[in-house]
């Protein structure tokens, strides 16, 4: 690396801390935040937070298979298939998780859901409803 580019690299490594939270940058500012968090809203968000990143990760893992598939020429086959039902169970696992951390059961999220959908599209799926949406929905 030339001396330009370490500098161009420090310089936005520099950016990049002055663009962060306090609580992504420190751990004490984030347990404060969470415990905060936590006594306010009688909410457990280290379970929240297990299930976002547990759903992401698992969410790649599933995407893997199907890259793997896909783009490099892996068979499909019922090992593969069974392998995605798998990482689907996983992903499920850590979806229960954030529906119980927010006091939700599964069957609310769901019916949630489907008022959602069926309001955005009521005569089925339209790209432009998908793109351009309603007031208030979110």
């Amino acid at each position: 690396m030339t001396v330009q580019e370490q500098k161009q690299f420090n310089d936005y490594a520099n950016f990049v801390v002055s663009t962060t939270s306090k609580e992504s940058l420190h751990t004490e500012v984030l347990v404060d935040r969470l415990t905060g968090l936590h006594t306010e809203h009688n909410i457990e968000f280290s379970q929240l937070l297990t299930a976002s990143i547990g759903m992401q990760a698992e969410s790649g893992e599933f995407s893997e298979v199907i890259k793997k598939i896909i783009f490099q020429g892996k068979e499909y086959n019922e090992d593969e298939r069974f392998h995605l039902k798998r990482e689907l169970g996983d992903v499920l696992w850590y979806w229960v998780q954030g529906c119980s951390a927010l006091g939700y059961t599964p069957q609310e999220v769901m019916e949630e859901n489907i008022k959602k959908l069926e309001a955005r599209y009521p005569d089925g799926f339209e790209a432009a409803r998908s793109e351009v949406r309603a007031d208030g929905d979110i």
